[in-house]
């Protein structure tokens, strides 16, 4: 045998696995060597072993073999580190599987994939599912989970011992093919002590795009919950406690004449007996009003932040709306409860694909799979059809006036996507309406005209859901193309594009400051992302399925997300850590909202 061809395999085994330095050492000694001998390099017992070690390493009965050693061994452990242990079969499980159909062994990927995905439908049903289309090495290439597989690695936590015992034996069966793909496509973060139950932590094992340092580098990024500064909600508490402040005053002026009185009607005889009595009874009535107010909060108020983006000017008469029904809010209590409503939508034949209701509860929306957009008046809903008082010039070509009876239908119809319609989100006045579609545009649409005012085109793909911002003017999509994207209504095209997640973008939600939008993804991560540079600023990672539903607390500190699998997740937005999982849904969690 050649020297060349042994040297060549040699630095291919070492290239693989990626050590670098010994290559290089390793290529100066041959040619050092070469230059002053001209034996063989190596005898011929070395040099067979050499050979039938690299047809070895090329075989695809390593992955089989090694995978089914590994698997083995888990599984006859102690019951203390098994379940620690069990995390590393499902990473090296897929990428053995996707490491055969890569070199061509499209067949006894087959197998492999048919022998042992029964360990693991019952926590990854729907990643196999999506797996099991792999055929080919195109496949691999074109079919986006299995690209952004290869592209990522995962993260196990693990305890040191649990560690120390999965190194010893990879080495000492020499498991050279797992051992690589543990090496390129997991990161273990080893913990001391105690090996912890996967259902204490729901981090246990993450898919990232990048290292787990780099995320944590991401979640140490400062940002700023706090509510919005100047708000409307702000100047009705300034408001409200100039009112408080002048009725304190008020009322410290009356017990000064009450105390007159009092003296006055003492020296009074009998007739100011009477007159004591009654101030007495004032008093009383006064005292008891004074408890019966509510109590300062003992909860901290949420810090004002400056917007980023520059805000709509808000009308005047809309402001004093607004102002009008904060200030006509009633406070809560076990003596004042709040009224509820409940709509069905019925007869709707699994078309329904989305409903949205307006923020002051007048308007509902629907969006169906057969491209339409339903809008309801609440107002109008139950009366009976009446004769029209105009004209036909006078009605939208987009109000559908008659229905199959004869009669007037009780909702407007918005027609113009050409795909199912899969959210619909009404702006905070309630005079537009956003649509998002399969067509990958979303439709603004004006509830005064009832007329579709804009068609925005970007996305490449079905555009999964759209919410405007708090303040309004602003708004926010996701899609399937795995981008976020920040609109304005007086643009056509994106102003931010938010890119980093790995697979689907499949839900969005606003912060309360306007600051900040959170995505949910089927890569199983939440982001939150900075409106004005387009930066991720935190990665929230825990969930073991696709993340449906995204919720932000009122005060803007914390967030909650809704899983496939009915897991939701409170989240702290400062540290990016998870305060706890909340259990008790049995299927998919699509919608959330805090109180």
């Amino acid at each position: 045998m050649e020297d060349d061809k042994i040297v060549g395999y040699v630095t291919a085994f070492l290239k693989k696995k990626g050590f670098t330095q010994t290559e290089k050492i390793f290529q100066e000694e041959f040619q050092h060597n070469k230059s002053n001998t001209s034996n063989s390099l190596l005898e011929p017992d070395i040099a067979n072993h050499l050979l039938a070690f690299s047809q070895l390493e090329t075989g695809p009965a390593r992955f089989h073999d090694g995978y089914s050693r590994l698997r083995t061994w888990t599984y006859s452990s102690l019951d203390l580190y098994k379940h620690e242990l069990l995390r590393v079969l499902y990473p090296v499980f897929i990428h053995c599987f996707m490491d055969l159909v890569a070199k061509g062994h499209v067949q006894e990927a087959r197998n492999f994939f048919n022998t042992f995905r029964e360990d693991h439908e019952m926590m990854h049903l729907r990643d196999l599912q999506k797996l099991e289309g792999v055929l080919s090495p195109n496949h691999l290439e074109e079919m986006e989970f299995a690209h952004s597989l290869r592209k990522s690695k995962f993260n196990i936590k693990i305890c040191e011992y649990s560690y120390e015992l999965l190194l010893q034996h990879l080495h000492s069966t020499q498991s050279t093919t797992i051992l690589g793909i543990i090496n390129e496509h997991i990161n273990f973060q080893v913990t001391p002590g105690q090996p912890s139950l996967i259902s204490d932590d729901p981090e246990a094992v993450t898919l990232t795009g990048s290292s787990q340092e780099a995320a944590n580098l991401i979640n140490q990024k400062e940002i700023h919950w706090g509510l919005l500064e100047d708000s409307l909600e702000e100047r009705l508490e300034k408001a409200g406690a100039l009112l408080l402040d002048s009725e304190k005053g008020e009322g410290e002026a009356k017990e000064g004449e009450n105390d007159e009185t009092k003296k006055r009607s003492i020296e009074g005889g009998k007739q100011g007996g009477a007159s004591v009595k009654k101030v007495k009874k004032d008093k009383g009535g006064s005292a008891t009003g004074k408890s019966a107010k509510p109590e300062a909060s003992t909860v901290p108020a949420a810090p004002r932040v400056k917007p980023e983006l520059p805000l709509p000017v808000i009308p005047t008469e809309v402001e004093q709306s607004v102002l009008e029904d904060l200030r006509n809010r009633v406070q809560l209590s076990s003596v004042a409860l709040p009224s509820v409503s409940f709509y069905t939508f019925i007869n709707t034949h699994n078309g329904l694909s989305c409903s949205s209701i307006s923020h002051d509860g007048s308007l509902i929306a629907g969006g169906f799979s057969d491209s339409s957009l339903k809008v309801w008046d609440m107002a109008k809903l139950g009366q009976q059809a009446s004769s029209l008082s105009q004209g036909e010039n006078d009605t939208s070509q987009n109000e559908q006036i008659f229905g199959q009876g004869g009669g007037k239908r009780q909702y407007t119809l918005f027609q113009g996507h050409s795909g199912p319609v899969y959210a619909a989100s009404f702006s905070p006045v309630g005079d537009f309406i956003l649509s998002s579609s399969a067509d990958s545009t979303i439709r603004l649409w004006s509830t005064k005209l009832n007329a579709n005012l804009v068609c925005y085109k970007g996305h490449n793909y079905p555009v999964w859901d759209v919410q405007f911002s708090p303040v309004g003017h602003y708004f926010a999509s996701s899609s399937h193309d795995r981008t976020a994207r920040i609109w304005s209504m007086d643009r056509i095209q994106p102003l931010r594009i938010m890119a980093g997640h790995l697979s689907d973008v499949d839900c969005v939600q606003w912060h309360a400051n306007c600051n900040y939008i959170a995505t949910g993804s089927s890569d199983k991560t939440v982001r939150l992302w900075d409106v004005q540079s387009g930066e991720c600023v935190r990665v929230f990672v825990g969930h073991r399925v696709m993340i449906l539903s995204l919720a932000m607390s009122p005060d803007g500190r914390y967030m909650a997300s809704g899983d496939e699998d009915g897991t939701i997740m409170m989240w702290d937005l400062s540290s990016g850590r998870c305060l706890t999982p909340l259990i008790g849904h049995t299927s998919c969690v699509w919608s959330l909202a805090f109180r």
